[in-house]
C-alpha cells in the first residue's frame, strides 16, 4: 500500500488548540468496525457500550516536560532539544533543533546554566545522542526548566499542565501524551467499575515511534522507532482472565492496543514481559489482543491512521474521518474521539 492512501482534507480550523472542559464532554463518534453505521455520542456515555466482564486497558505512563529550550554556547544560537528516551543515567536519545546546527560536539545550555548538555553523535532516525551535566537532581531540574512537548499543530499556550496528562498517569517517561487517554475523569473510571467491568494499566512510554512521519512512498519500507513497554504478570492473568470468560478487551489509545499486540501470541494469550517494541501494524494485520478501540482523530497518512485503518478497514475508516469533518469534530491531540467495535448497543445504532 500507499502512503498516501491514509491521506484525508482537513480544514485548519478543526484542529483542536485547547482542551475541551471538563475531560468527559468530549464527542465520541462510535463506529462499527464491519460496516459503516456509526452513532454521535460523547465520551461520557462509554460506560453504555461495556458490558459486565469486559477489560478497559490503559496506559499510565506520563508525560515529561521533555521540551529543554535552551541556547549553543559557541554561537549563542537559540535551540531546542525534545528528549525522547533515556538511555542512561544522564543520557537521552533526542530530537534537536535547528538540526544543521547541533552537531557532534555542540555544548548547549539551559536557563542560568544549572543544566548543560554536549551531542555525542547523531541516530539513524535523525535525532541525537545527548550527555547532560547538572549539579543535584535530574528530574527535579528537568521539571522547573522543561516545557510539556506538545505538538507543533497546537499554538495555544496550555495554561494548565495536567490537562496534557491523563487523570491515571503514573510513571514518568513519555515525550507525548497517550491522547485517548485524556477524556478520562475519575467518575468516569468509577462508573466502568460500576458497570462490572474492570481497567487494566499496562505501560508503553511515548516516543518517536508513535508520531514520527512516515517519509516512504510505500508502507513496506517504514521502519518504526522502538519503545519501552510494561505488561504486568497481574495484567495479563486479569485480561487472559477476562478473555476466558467471554469479556471484550478495550483498548484506550493506540499506545494500549501497540504494547497489548506485542505481547499477545497467536492463540490470544497475552503473556507479562517489558522491552522495547517496534510494532507497526497496518492493514492486513491480524489482531490478537484487542477487540475495541477507543482512540483519538490521527494525522492523515501517519503510522496512527494507518493502525485505524487496519483495524476497520480503510474505506470505513476514511469515510468516518469525512463524517466527523462535516459534522466538525475536533481532532488531533486535544480532539475528540472515535470508539470502535464489531457492534453498536441495541438502540444507539443510529446515525444523528
Amino acid at each position: 500500500m500507499k502512503t498516501h492512501d491514509f491521506y484525508y482534507d482537513l480544514p485548519e480550523r478543526l484542529i483542536a488548540q485547547t482542551p475541551v472542559e471538563p475531560r468527559d464532554a468530549s464527542r465520541m463518534l462510535v463506529c462499527n468496525r464491519n460496516n459503516h453505521h456509526r452513532a454521535h455520542r460523547h465520551f461520557f456515555d462509554l460506560p453504555e457500550y461495556l458490558r459486565p466482564g469486559d477489560a478497559v486497558v490503559i496506559n499510565h505512563t506520563k508525560v515529561i516536560p521533555a521540551r529543554l529550550i535552551g541556547i549553543k554556547v559557541d554561537s549563542g544560537v537559540a535551540c531546542e532539544v525534545l528528549l525522547l528516551k533515556r538511555l542512561e543515567q544522564d543520557l537521552w536519545e533526542a530530537l534537536v533543533r535547528p538540526g544543521r546546527r547541533l552537531k557532534t560536539g555542540s555544548q548547549v545550555t539551559f536557563g542560568t546554566g544549572e543544566l548543560q548538555a554536549e551531542i555525542l553523535e547523531s541516530t539513524e532516525f535523525g535525532g541525537r545522542v545527548v550527555h547532560f551535566r547538572y549539579n543535584g537532581v535530574f528530574e527535579q531540574i528537568l521539571d522547573a526548566l522543561g516545557q510539556m512537548p506538545l505538538p507543533p499543530y497546537i499554538h495555544e499556550k496550555l495554561e494548565d499542565k495536567s490537562r496534557y496528562q491523563t487523570v491515571y498517569a503514573r510513571f514518568s517517561g513519555s515525550a507525548a501524551a497517550p491522547t485517548a487517554g485524556l477524556h478520562f475523569t475519575p467518575q468516569i473510571m468509577q462508573a466502568i467499575e460500576d458497570k462490572g467491568a474492570q481497567v487494566i494499566p499496562i505501560l508503553l512510554h511515548v516516543g518517536l515511534g508513535t508520531f514520527r512521519p512516515v517519509k516512504a512512498e510505500n508502507l513496506d519500507e517504514h521502519v518504526m522507532h522502538e519503545e519501552y513497554y510494561e505488561v504486568s504478570a497481574g495484567a495479563a492473568e486479569r485480561i487472559n482472565a477476562a478473555r476466558a470468560k467471554g469479556g471484550r478487551i478495550l483498548c484506550i489509545g493506540t499506545t494500549s492496543l501497540r504494547t497489548l499486540e506485542t505481547v499477545t501470541d497467536e492463540r490470544g494469550i497475552v503473556h507479562p514481559g517489558q522491552g522495547m517494541t517496534g510494532i507497526f501494524i497496518k492493514p492486513g494485520y491480524h489482531f490478537k489482543a484487542c477487540d475495541m478501540l477507543l482512540t483519538n482523530f490521527h494525522l492523515p497518512e501517519s503510522t496512527l491512521m494507518m493502525l485505524v485503518s487496519a483495524f476497520m478497514g480503510l474505506d470505513n475508516a476514511l469515510d468516518a474521518y469525512w463524517e466527523a469533518v462535516k459534522a466538525e469534530y475536533r481532532f488531533f491531540s486535544f480532539g475528540d474521539c472515535m470508539l470502535i467495535a464489531d457492534g453498536l448497543v441495541k438502540g444507539q445504532d443510529h446515525h444523528e
